[in-house]
């Protein structure tokens, strides 16, 4: 993560929930954008600092990423805005990730929801609904990062 400030990107998590576009490759090449929330936690195996996110089972996101495990997300609060470029790993029902059993991908999924400043009056239907959904952690280690504030 050489010239990635983390402290940067944590800054403006909260300044807007985590709020970012994400922009994933599609096979031809052309470019597919989402908003969704992330925000930075601890790698769930290495402990090493990466940008979280979650994505719902089917998602043309996670077709993407499974082929092309590179992504570029933007945070955006006023007009300060970071954007952050790196590789992902996936976690989730259907992508199994060595060290991420069933409950850790459970707290995982939360991690990644309280990272981006979210709160929620009752986890048990919030894990119900990732499961549901089979929602799917997406981990990003940043290998740049640029913009403007923060």
């Amino acid at each position: 993560m050489a010239d990635v400030d983390v402290d940067r990107i944590r800054r403006i998590v909260g300044k807007d929930h985590g709020l970012v576009s994400v922009a994933t490759t599609r096979q031809a090449g052309s470019v597919q954008a989402s908003v969704v929330n992330a925000g930075v936690l601890e790698h769930p195996v290495t402990g090493a600092p990466v940008v979280g996110l979650v994505a719902q089972g089917g998602s043309a996101k996670l077709r993407h990423l499974r082929a092309r495990p590179h992504v570029t997300v933007t945070f955006r609060a006023g007009w300060e805005w970071l954007t952050v470029e790196g590789t992902t790993e996936l976690a989730g029902p259907d992508d199994p990730f060595a060290g991420v059993d069933a409950e850790r991908l459970r707290l995982l999924l939360r991690e990644i929801f309280t990272a981006a400043g979210g709160t929620h009056d009752d986890f048990d239907e919030y894990d119900r609904v990732m499961a549901a959904e089979r929602r799917t952690a997406v981990l990003i280690t940043p290998t740049r990062s640029y913009g403007v504030g923060g």
